[in-house]
């Protein structure tokens, strides 16, 4: 039995319908869930991960895809949080087309984050000559979702976090109504906010943000 295999058979195993409708209603009905929370779920995963580690190390991006293309949220998790661990320092620069395909597929606020923040953060980490082309490319384009991941890429990164092209992303989202972006450009200046408040602080105050974004950069700051 393939890793597949054995984490279908273990899901199925453990659906859960008195779950699965609070979950769907929670996630405003755009996905269908097993009903499988995530502490066993995770338990789950760890079992079948340790029983096919060889396998997913030699064939992890089919197996994501694999995942991703099942119709429950659970998969799509699982999808993600295998591609992250084990593409983590051996990424190659062509896996970029598929790290978009993730972002841009099954989109909303629970893969998107994680996504920005624990694989393409990483992956241009590891390549960052791409850092440039592939931000401004996501800062522009048209998916509210690339725009997000965009804005939440250095998440990870605390004092390797480039400030200047942050706040540029910032400054360049800053008139958006999309309540996603305002909330991402806060979360983004907020968590650079550990590393240096004051100059988020400077920023803040200098920069005409939307309330929601001000409000989040801000949420820590003692003189707020």
């Amino acid at each position: 039995m393939g890793f597949i295999e054995q984490l279908t058979t273990q899901f199925e195993a453990h659906r859960n319908e008195a779950n699965a409708l609070p979950m769907h209603a929670y996630m405003k009905h755009l996905f269908p869930y097993l009903g499988i929370k995530a502490p066993l779920r995770k338990t789950l995963l760890k079992g079948s991960v340790k029983a096919h580690k060889d396998e997913l190390n030699t064939n992890t991006t089919a197996i994501t895809k694999a995942l991703y293309e099942k119709k429950e949220r659970e998969y799509h998790y699982v999808a993600f949080e295998v591609y992250a661990r084990f593409k983590k320092r051996h990424y190659k620069t062509r896996d970029l087309a598929f790290i978009e395909y993730l972002i841009t597929t099954h989109s909303h606020w629970d893969s998107v984050d994680f996504i920005a923040k624990h694989i393409l953060g990483p992956f241009l980490l590891e390549h960052p000559q791409l850092t440039a082309n592939t931000i401004e490319r996501y800062a522009t384009s048209e998916n509210m979702w690339l725009n997000r991941s965009a804005l939440l890429f250095q998440l990870g990164y605390k004092d390797q976090t480039d400030f200047k092209l942050l706040t540029q992303l910032c400054v360049a989202h800053k008139a958006s109504n999309e309540f996603f972006i305002r909330k991402a450009i806060g979360w983004a200046l907020r968590e650079y906010a550990k590393i240096d408040m004051t100059r988020v602080v400077t920023f803040v105050n200098s920069t005409t943000l939307k309330p929601l974004s001000r409000k989040e950069a801000l949420k820590h700051y003692k003189n707020n």
